[in-house]
């Protein structure tokens, strides 16, 4: 329904096809544009649920303005994507800059602190790490737990996210 709606989403030029949602399991992402209408939005969305019989958690709803600044301001300051539409509802958080969003296991926002984004699995390396010091292993042992430690937990924000120099430099330490 959204992807033959009268949405524009998002086309980036070596982009064959336009992308107005994504979907995994129970998470959506809908990618609208400064002419597309949130109420257009939030009436197909309430079309399917009926249809359906799915219902969408409005609760966990965020909207994060991409493009320039002052275009981000206006969002924030007006809730609207332009000054033409109603005001997108109270209950729905607008991502200000520095606010990191979290999305199938990514951080995504503007003006992102990238150090802040990789602490909690610092902390949850860091915490095993120690878990498995108490057992006192072996120098074989050790290096089959840094490798699944380090390495698992850090290999999928590192591929979908990149790994910041510093952080890297701290897990190499580490190891």
């Amino acid at each position: 329904m959204l992807r033959k709606s009268g949405l524009t989403g998002f086309k980036a030029k070596e982009m064959a096809y336009r992308i107005v949602v994504t979907m995994f399991a129970d998470d959506t992402t809908v990618y609208l544009t400064e002419n597309d209408n949130y109420t257009t939005l939030t009436d197909i969305l309430q079309l399917w649920c009926t249809v359906s019989g799915a219902k969408f958690n409005t609760s966990k709803t965020e909207i994060i303005p991409i493009g320039m600044k002052e275009y981000r301001e206006h969002i924030l300051t007006t809730r609207k994507l332009n000054k033409t539409q109603d005001c997108i509802p109270e209950d729905i958080d607008l991502a200000k800059d520095s606010k990191a969003t979290r999305i199938l296991g990514v951080w995504i926002g503007n003006r992102t602190d990238k150090q802040a984004i990789w602490s909690p699995i610092l902390d949850k390396i860091e915490n095993t790490l120690q878990r498995w010091e108490k057992w006192h292993p072996t120098i074989e042992g050790r290096k089959i737990i840094i490798q699944c430690t380090i390495g698992g937990m850090s290999q999928y924000l590192t591929t979908a996210q990149g790994m910041p120099k510093d952080i890297e430099d701290l897990l190499v330490k580490q190891a």
